[in-house]
């Protein structure tokens, strides 16, 4: 089976076959830029234990770089080379203007207590800031798996404690809590920006239609298969906003089905209540672990980890959608069968680039020292009010009160997020859709997400005059 960074190489070879780019600027985008391995002791208690971590700044072609830091105890350079080479391209599709960077610990998070975990982020922080690999105008983290806002938090205080007087300091990671200069909407932005993507493909008449599904994502059937910050907001997103029937679910665990449906919140509480999904009232335990990944649905959501569906399990998959909530789900070799079967796959490329998305909206928060929302908000009431007011003066009719205080509402912080991410995952579907309707030979919505991040990073490197 291919690595993780063969089939990221894969899909890039493939996307770069159907473009006129000089070699050299294709190796110069497809290597790291820099990759920096390390190895630092923590104490534990009365013992020391040696840890393993990385940070690889893929492409500088814009700086800061940017990328999330995990917890895992199958860090790799590898893996985590190709996963900041996802977000290089991940940035230029949803038009973000950072460098791809990613950074993984080798640890198994939960082994460990909240002060080792706190120990190691801070001791792994300052390893960042004295090799430069962090900054506000550098490099700047974000959460990913085994990762979240708390440990944010601890880099920002370990960044500030060393960069005592650095005004921006607060930009120098991302995914903060609200409280410690984040920025509301981050924690629901990736699962949020998932559903964006999902609705933006089924109002496609024709590509929904090659898979025997009608338009709109009403009524659509869907299995999660990871129940983590990503997989839980995707399925509570679809279900309360899109109407989608969430019928089956895999945890660590195990996996549950419920052909009636799943209520997401309710199975959430359960889980935080018993600590497992299973035997969550009216659903029926499958008989393996990744079971929900094979149930026959219309969309199949992967939002774990990468190499899920591989050649060993492809053949078992039903869905005739996938949508890829976590990086690289689905290897090159899965991809290219589930294609050919019709299986439409939106890519992770592109469908959970709204947690870089809101990191973005947060740095740019960050940088400019003021909270969305608050210089506009009053003056766009007061405007809506005198709106209102004319209404009512030519038509003679009272609006009511309950609509009144809707149409004045001035757009809060957490408003002008949403609608930015909304606008941002909208439009880089039709940049997506618009490469795979023109160009010949395309056959996939990732190989037309990869051209499309390839044309705009090699036109950045063109226009700084390193390849004339």
């Amino acid at each position: 089976m291919a690595s993780f960074l063969e089939s990221v190489q894969s899909n890039f070879d493939k996307a770069a076959s159907h473009m006129n780019i000089p070699s050299g600027l294709l190796e110069q985008i497809r290597v790291s830029n820099a990759v920096y391995r390390m190895n630092f002791p923590v104490r534990f208690g009365n013992s020391y234990k040696v840890i393993e971590a990385y940070r690889v700044q893929h492409s500088h072609h814009r700086l800061p770089t940017k990328g999330g830091i995990r917890f895992s105890e199958h860090v790799n350079q590898n893996e985590v080379e190709a996963l900041a080479a996802l977000m290089t391209y991940k940035c230029a599709i949803a038009d973000v203007p950072f460098g791809g960077a990613k950074g993984g610990v080798k640890i198994n998070a939960r082994e460990l207590t909240e002060r080792q975990k706190e120990r190691v982020t801070r001791r792994y922080t300052m390893e960042l800031i004295k090799r430069n690999f962090i900054g506000p105008a550098i490099d700047v983290p974000a959460p990913d798996y085994g990762t979240g806002p708390k440990e944010m938090a601890w880099i920002l205080d370990t960044y500030s404690t060393f960069k005592i007087g650095e005004m921006n300091a607060p930009a120098c990671v991302t995914g903060k809590p609200v409280t410690q200069h984040g920025i509301r909407g981050r924690t629901e932005a990736t699962g949020r920006g998932v559903f964006y993507g999902i609705r933006e493909l089924f109002d496609r008449k024709n590509e929904v239609k090659n898979v025997g599904l009608t338009t709109g994502v009403a009524g659509k059937t869907m299995s999660i298969q990871g129940l983590g910050n990503v997989g839980s907001y995707t399925a509570l997103i679809s279900s309360s906003e899109g109407d989608v029937k969430v019928i089956a679910v895999a945890e660590y665990e195990g996996s549950i089905y419920d052909a009636k449906g799943i209520n997401i919140e309710a199975l959430l509480k359960y889980r935080k209540e018993h600590g497992s999904i299973l035997g969550f009232p009216g659903s029926k335990t499958l008989p393996n672990r990744d079971d929900a990944l094979y149930v026959d649905c219309d969309i199949l959501v992967p939002a774990a980890l990468e190499g899920v569906i591989h050649e060993g399990n492809m053949k078992k998959i039903k869905a005739k959608v996938i949508a890829e909530a976590a990086n690289g789900p689905v290897t090159a070799d899965a991809d290219s069968y589930l294609t050919k079967k019709g299986v439409i796959i939106i890519p992770d490329v592109y469908l959970n680039a709204g947690g870089v998305t809101v990191s973005y909206f947060e740095w740019l928060k960050n940088i400019s020292h003021v909270r969305f929302g608050r210089l506009e908000k009053r003056f766009q009431e007061q405007q809506n009010r005198e709106v209102i007011k004319l209404i009512e003066k030519i038509t003679g009719k009272t609006v009511d009160k309950r609509d009144s205080q809707f149409i004045a509402k001035g757009a809060d912080e957490i408003d002008i997020v949403r609608s930015g991410l909304e606008e941002t995952m909208i439009t880089a579907f039709e940049q997506i859709y618009s490469v795979k309707r023109k160009k010949k030979n395309v056959d996939s919505f990732r190989t037309a997400a990869f051209i499309n991040a390839l044309s705009k990073v090699s036109n950045d490197y063109m226009s700084l005059g390193i390849f004339p």
